[in-house]
């Protein structure tokens, strides 16, 4: 394995721990709750009608907010880490 496709992989792993809360917040996911007007909001307000008016526990919707709210844990920072990394390392030239 040479040098570049090294590179690949760590770049990838740190671009993708580093943007996915920064994505969460801008979409909506945030710290306080789900903010008012966002996409967050939007996918929210489908899920409760889809689920007779509350978002279910283990959906897409309840787990970005536990993202958006807490951070990710060790184990979800190891998998979108290691994601990152194939993803990196496959793709850079």
């Amino acid at each position: 394995m040479g040098f570049l496709p090294v590179l690949g992989a760590v770049t990838g792993a740190v671009a993708t721990l580093a943007t996915t809360p920064v994505i969460l917040g801008a979409v909506g996911f945030t710290s306080a709750g789900i903010a008012a007007g966002t996409i967050a909001a939007k996918m929210m307000s489908a899920a409760a009608v889809a689920n007779g008016g509350g978002v279910a526990a283990g959906s897409i919707v309840a787990v970005l907010q536990s993202i958006g709210a807490a951070g990710l844990s060790a184990t979800a920072k190891a998998a979108l880490g290691t994601a990152g990394a194939v993803v990196g390392a496959i793709l850079w030239p």
